[in-house]
């Protein structure tokens, strides 16, 4: 019922920016969850940072703090993940998500990749 749809991704310099978004549609709850992932070719797929709805309360994945920055328009329903000083280790399929429990997530974006490189 939820569906949310990534865009932003792309290729840029190591060192550069970008900023990745995920407008949600269908839910019905404004006491919600929202986060990024990110999976790289033969890696496990990690959570990137998270975001409370309502509050704004923010969580970090250790090797994007300082680097990343997610936040949410509520008159837009979107959350963005801005993406700062990038490095080619942070290539990888980015997907959004989407819950209601406290750290499950029941919907998912069809995610968008990012390619660092010169």
């Amino acid at each position: 019922q939820v569906q949310l749809v990534e865009s932003g991704g792309g290729l840029v310099q190591p060192g550069g920016s970008l900023r990745l978004s995920c407008a949600a549609s269908g839910h019905t709850s404004t006491n919600y969850f929202m986060a990024w992932f990110r999976q790289a070719p033969g890696k496990e797929r990690e959570q990137v940072a998270r975001i409370t709805w309502r509050g704004g309360a923010t969580v970090y994945e250790d090797s994007v703090k300082g680097r990343f920055a997610i936040s949410r328009d509520k008159t837009k329903n979107t959350v963005y993940l801005e993406m700062n000083s990038l490095k080619p280790e942070d290539t990888a399929v980015y997907y959004c998500a989407y819950g209601t429990g406290s750290y499950t997530y029941d919907y998912w974006g069809q995610g968008t990749q990012v390619t660092v490189s010169s």
